[in-house]
């Protein structure tokens, strides 16, 4: 059996990667990242920066993107809790631009999530203190950094949690649609 199931997504650039468990009576040992097995994929991962984040439930972050160039691909996994992670193509001249597709990460599966650089990234916390992992290739620069409306509606964005539970920070509250973001010149474009 191999160490890690890649599936890709229904976005291009983006893959669920579910890492074999072993388990016996001290626990569970897993490889959560593997650059070859990207790599495998044509998928170039430099590491340049390691983000975690703790959230309760009901917490949705993103969707957040950088600008292209520098970009930001990301390698995500939940280590406590569990959250749908989300990806959204934002990619002018895509085939599946304006679409999403969605992982569960959890602690049960431990399933982690690779987005390319020009995608879309957003998570909703499904229990308190969920902490989310993720393995970033741009360091954050505020000036290349933006985001879209997590509740735009044109992208119906299927949130398991009613939306009168949902927190939301005032930047990512005050995002642009996808429609304004597109209208606005800061999306990233499509490079087959």
């Amino acid at each position: 059996m191999a160490a890690v199931e890649i599936r890709p997504l229904a976005i291009a650039g983006a893959f669920e990667i579910t890492p074999r468990l072993w388990s016996d009576d001290r626990g569970t040992f897993l490889e959560w990242y593997r650059s070859d097995l990207l790599a495998d994929l044509g998928v170039t991962f430099e590491l340049r920066q390691a983000n975690s984040s703790v959230s309760r439930r009901g917490v949705v972050r993103g969707i957040h993107f950088a600008d292209v160039p520098p970009g930001q691909a990301k390698h995500v996994t939940v280590t406590h809790g569990s959250a749908l992670d989300i990806v959204v193509d934002i990619r002018v001249g895509s085939p599946t631009f304006g679409r999403w597709d969605s992982v569960l990460l959890d602690t049960v599966d431990r399933r982690a999530i690779y987005l390319a650089e020009g995608l879309g990234h957003a998570f909703l916390a499904l229990e308190d203190d969920t902490t989310v992992s993720y393995l970033v290739s741009g360091h954050y620069d505020p000036a290349h950094e933006h985001a879209v409306s997590p509740i735009d509606p044109a992208l119906g964005i299927d949130l398991p949690i009613p939306a009168a539970e949902l927190v939301i920070s005032e930047k990512d509250a005050a995002a642009p649609t996808l429609a304004e973001a597109l209208a606005s010149g800061i999306l990233p474009r499509w490079v087959p």
